[in-house]
C-alpha cells in the first residue's frame, strides 16, 4: 500500500498522535466547522468557541438573577461573586500570585493598552521603547508619550525572518535615563509573523530600570505564560482570541506595585470612593476598581471563567503541541511548492522552522515571473473555496514595512504630499509606494485545527501554481 500524505506527516511529526483527543473534541464541540465545510485558518484573528461554553453560560443566565454589581443587594452580590471568581480564575490560569498581580477587566486588549498609555507617567527625558513588531494598539501609546515630551524609540526587526536586532535592543535598554519612568513594550508573539520574542527580555529590561509591557494577545491562546516565572508589569490579554467567547471583554494583568505609578486622567462611575461637586474633589477606589470605568459587563464576565475551564480541560500543552506539528507541516510543504519554471510559489515572512515561533504563517504568493500577487485577490480566491484566512498588515505596520521592504524615504514622500495631509485611502497608499506589495496573507492554526485543514490550504496553494 502506498503511504498516504497523512502517513508522511505522522512520520515527521509523530507527536501529533498524542493530541488525538482534540479530534474527538472537534466532533463533539465544534462540528459546525465540518457541517458548514469551513476551513478556519484565522485563529490569530479570533478563536473559536465550544458549544458547551455557550450552553453553560446560557444556563447560568437563565437560572439566576444578576444585577449591577455596584451595590450589596442579593442580585448585585451574585454578580460581584462571579466577577471576582473570574478574576481569580484568570490569575490562576497565568499562575499569577494574587498578592503581586491584579486583573483589570476592559472592553478588549486595546482598551487595556489605552489604560496604560493614558495613565503612565511619561515626562520629558523619559523613554517609550518598543519594537517595530507591535500591534497598532501598542504603537498608539506613543501619542501619549510624545504629548508629554517623552522620547519614542523603535527597535528594528530584521527581514526576512523578522527577529529583533538584539544588538540594538541591548544598546537601547542600556540607554535608559536613570530615575525616569521608562516603558518598554513588545509582544511575546508577533501577530504578523508569529515570531516569539524572548521572555528573558523582561528581566533584562527590569535590570536597567524599565517597566515592561508584554503584549500576550497572540501568545496566550496556544502557549503557557507563567507570571510566577516572568514578571512583566503590564500584560494585556484578549479572551476571544483564547477561546472564542465572549467577545467584548479583555483584561490587563498588572503588577500591584506598577499600578501605583499610573495616574488616571479622569474618573468615572465605579472608580471612586468619594466625589464632590462643590469641592471638585474625588478619591479613587483601590485597584482594580479604580481602573474599571463604569459598570462592568457583569453578565458576560462569568463566561471568561467558563472559557478558561474549557482550555484547562483540554490542556494548553496539548494545544501547543498540535499547533507546532501543523505549523511545521505547512511550512515544509509551502516551501516545496514551485511553479513549472522552478520559481517558488510563496515568500514567507518569519521563521521557516518551528523554533521560537507560533502557529501563524505570513506570506505572499508570487507568480512565475517573480511578481507578488495582490493579497486581496488571494483572499477573494480563498473565500470562494470557503477558506478563512486574513490579509493585509494585521494592524502591525512596523512588521509589514520591514517585511515588504517599504522604506522610510518612500513613506515620507507619500505622507508629506499636500493631498495626503488629512486622508489617505489604501489604494492611494499603494500608488504612493509605486504599487509595491502593501500587505500579506496570513494563515493561523489553533485550538481545534486538524490535518485536513492544513491539507485544504496546501491544495488551495497548489491551485495557484503556473
Amino acid at each position: 500500500m502506498t503511504p498516504s500524505r497523512y502517513d508522511f506527516f505522522l512520520k515527521k511529526y509523530p507527536d501529533y498522535l498524542t493530541t488525538s483527543s482534540i479530534d474527538d473534541l472537534r466532533k463533539k464541540e465544534y462540528d459546525r466547522l465540518d457541517r458548514a465545510g469551513q476551513v478556519y485558518l484565522d485563529y490569530t484573528g479570533g478563536g473559536l468557541y465550544a458549544e458547551s461554553q455557550v450552553k453553560t453560560h446560557q444556563e447560568l443566565l437563565l437560572n439566576s438573577v444578576f444585577g449591577n454589581p455596584h451595590s450589596t443587594n442579593p442580585s448585585s452580590s451574585a454578580s460581584t461573586q462571579l466577577v471576582e471568581s473570574a478574576r481569580a480564575a484568570v490569575l490562576e490560569f497565568f499562575n499569577a500570585n494574587p498578592d503581586e498581580y491584579v486583573v483589570i477587566f476592559t472592553s478588549n486588549a486595546s482598551g487595556a493598552l489605552k489604560l496604560v498609555g493614558e495613565s503612565y507617567p511619561f515626562t520629558k527625558d523619559c523613554q517609550y521603547l518598543l519594537t517595530f513588531d507591535n500591534h497598532n494598539s501598542v504603537n498608539g501609546i506613543r501619542e501619549y508619550a510624545i504629548a508629554r515630551g517623552a522620547k519614542v524609540t523603535y527597535i528594528p526587526v530584521l527581514p526576512p525572518r523578522m527577529r529583533v536586532d538584539e544588538k540594538r535592543l541591548h544598546e537601547y535598554i542600556d540607554s535608559a535615563n536613570k530615575g525616569c519612568n521608562n516603558l518598554f513594550a513588545y509582544p511575546a508573539q508577533s501577530n504578523f509573523s508569529a515570531v516569539q520574542h524572548p521572555l528573558e527580555w523582561i528581566e533584562l529590561a527590569h535590570s536597567s530600570g524599565w517597566d515592561v509591557l508584554l503584549d500576550a494577545a497572540a501568545f496566550a491562546p496556544t502557549n503557557r505564560l507563567d507570571l510566577d516565572r516572568w514578571k512583566p508589569d503590564f500584560v494585556p490579554i484578549s479572551f476571544y482570541k483564547m477561546f472564542g467567547y465572549p467577545t467584548g471583554i479583555g483584561a490587563m494583568i498588572a503588577r500591584r506595585c506598577s499600578l501605583t505609578k499610573l495616574h488616571r486622567p479622569w474618573f468615572a462611575g465605579g472608580t471612586i470612593t468619594v466625589a464632590s461637586v462643590q469641592e471638585k474633589k474625588h478619591y479613587l477606589a483601590e485597584a482594580p476598581m479604580a481602573f474599571e470605568d463604569g459598570t462592568l459587563d457583569y453578565l458576560n464576565i462569568p463566561a471568561v471563567e467558563i472559557g478558561l475551564k474549557h482550555l484547562d480541560s483540554i490542556g494548553l500543552d496539548l494545544i501547543h503541541e498540535r499547533v507546532l506539528c501543523l505549523t511545521g507541516w505547512l511550512l515544509d510543504n509551502l516551501l516545496e511548492i514551485k511553479h513549472s519554471n522552478g520559481k517558488p510559489l510563496v515568500k514567507i515572512y518569519g521563521p521557516i522552522t518551528t523554533e521560537q515561533r507560533g502557529g501563524a504563517i505570513a506570506m505572499n504568493f508570487v507568480d512565475d515571473l517573480g511578481r507578488v500577487v495582490d493579497h486581496r485577490w488571494i483572499e477573494d480566491r480563498a473565500n470562494s473555496d470557503a477558506v478563512s484566512l486574513r490579509t493585509g498588515c494585521f494592524c502591525n505596520p512596523g512588521a509589514g514595512e520591514m517585511a515588504l521592504g517599504i522604506s522610510s524615504a518612500e513613506l515620507t514622500s507619500c505622507f508629506t504630499r499636500p493631498d495626503h495631509d488629512q486622508r489617505l485611502t489604501y489604494d492611494e497608499f499603494r500608488l504612493c509606494i509605486d504599487g509595491k506589495a502593501s500587505g500579506a496573507v496570513r494563515v493561523s492554526v489553533g485550538l481545534v485545527s486538524n490535518f485536513a485543514d492544513a491539507e485544504a490550504f496546501l491544495t488551495f496553494a497548489r491551485s495557484l501554481v503556473k
